[in-house]
């Protein structure tokens, strides 16, 4: 149980400063709409992460879900330019 709680402290102030990092992503057209669409319900850290993985399909596939699967609330016009930047300097 010690190490349990040990651990749990440990987590506990872990956390709070991973949390303070901001990922950086690549200055361009559309970051604007990536910022302000998909930082609103998960964290920035996917994008690079992610890349190496994705082209142009890929990221239009997880656009794509993000909206039809889990509801994300973005318009087809921000969609596009989303799909576009993440292509362009994020596209494996």
């Amino acid at each position: 149980m010690r190490k349990f709680a040990l651990a749990f402290v440990a987590a506990m102030i872990a956390l709070p400063a991973a949390a303070e990092t901001p990922v950086q992503l690549k200055k361009a057209d559309g970051l604007d709409k990536v910022e302000g669409n998909c930082a609103a319900c998960h964290t920035l850290a996917y994008i690079p992460m992610n890349s190496p993985f994705l082209d142009a399909k890929g990221w239009d596939a997880e656009v794509t879900k993000m909206i039809k699967a889990y509801g994300a609330p973005i318009d087809e016009a921000d969609a596009k330019a989303i799909k576009a930047y993440l292509t362009k300097n994020y596209g494996g």
